[in-house]
């Protein structure tokens, strides 16, 4: 938070990447890397959702930190002891501190690490998932839909980047705001984009093409949350989602599709920002609602055409390990 001024996101992430033919020093290896993510974290749930939808979980391994943290890092908090099992780490920051013990930029998730040394490789989150989908695809799944086809990336790219500084980004530059005028502009270009949407998806099922797309998970982890945090602790209160039609249907109808809402952890997202945010949330009371049983809800929307997976399936059941525990989500109560 800036008093007196406008949020602005530190963007100052670990740009080497994990590529097929290893330019920056990490080939793509299968078990090599661990993705840690929290479920809390929107940024991270892209991960976490690309990552099952293309099959990639052995592949890749996932790591899951608590819902809260402090100044400090993200931690194992889920794990027995306290300690990731296969990094045998308490906190995230270690791994950050491995490759640059004078690191002084934020411990994020998602971040790749490199097993062998324990080191962070990445954790610029926008390009994570991009190659996940480009120079992990040898070691996707059978099925597994393309989220990001070559003759549609100009519009993905696009659409992404007008999501990420009015929606993604923009319900933060509302929270955190440090002024009435920079929280009256940020809340202004949110709902803007917001109504903008709803037109795009009004005869569309998805946001670019009739599949399933990187688009379609960018703008997904901002709605899931929308009304059981942003709508009320982010002040972004001109509607709920589930007084806008149009998003509110396309929101369920990407729930209810697999590897999507089989991935959200609402308890999670809840406890992180009421728990965390103690500047917007001093008594860390946290919010019995919404009632998740809407999410399941007839959404109406196949109506419209579209694949979801392409020429793909859905993926299969989520591994136990990986499965959100019931009472976190209304698709396992």
């Amino acid at each position: 938070m800036n008093p007196g001024g406008s949020y602005s996101r530190d963007s100052r992430y670990i740009t080497t990447r994990i590529t097929a033919d290893g330019r920056d020093g990490f080939p793509v290896e299968p078990g090599r890397y661990r993705l840690v993510v929290s479920r809390a974290c929107p940024w991270a749930s892209r991960a976490v959702i690309v990552r099952r939808l293309l099959g990639l979980e052995r592949a890749l391994p996932m790591a899951i930190a608590g819902p809260t943290h402090d100044e400090r890092s993200w931690t194992f908090d889920l794990d027995p002891g306290g300690r990731d099992p296969v990094l045998g780490i308490e906190r995230l920051q270690e791994a950050y501190f491995a490759r640059d013990p004078g690191y002084e930029r934020g411990i994020t998730v998602p971040a790749i690490v490199d097993v062998p040394t324990g080191r962070v490789v990445t954790n610029d989150f926008p390009q994570i998932t991009i190659d996940m989908s480009a120079e992990w695809e040898p070691y996707h799944r059978e099925g597994a839909p393309v989220l990001y086809p070559s003759a549609s990336r100009p519009e993905i790219d696009a659409v992404n980047e007008a999501v990420y500084k009015d929606v993604n980004n923009g319900v933060y530059r509302a929270g955190f705001a440090g002024s009435q005028e920079s929280y009256a502009d940020a809340y202004r270009r949110l709902f803007d984009r917001l109504d903008w949407l709803s037109q795009r998806l009004e005869r569309s099922r998805y946001l670019v093409g009739d599949t399933i797309t990187e688009a379609d998970v960018r703008l997904f982890t901002t709605l899931v949350r929308f009304d059981a945090v942003y709508h009320g602790h982010f002040k972004c209160n001109r509607q709920k989602l589930s007084e806008m039609p149009v998003l509110w249907a396309y929101a369920r109808d990407l729930f209810q599709t697999p590897g999507f809402g089989d991935t959200v952890d609402f308890d999670h997202i809840k406890r992180h920002y009421y728990l965390v945010h103690r500047d917007i949330n001093p008594t860390g009371i946290v919010p019995a609602g919404p009632d998740l049983a809407n999410w399941l809800g007839s959404h109406d929307r196949a109506a419209l055409g579209g694949r979801p997976f392409g020429t793909g399936t859905p993926p299969g059941p989520t591994a136990p390990e990986e499965t959100v525990p019931a009472g976190h989500t209304p698709l396992t109560d």
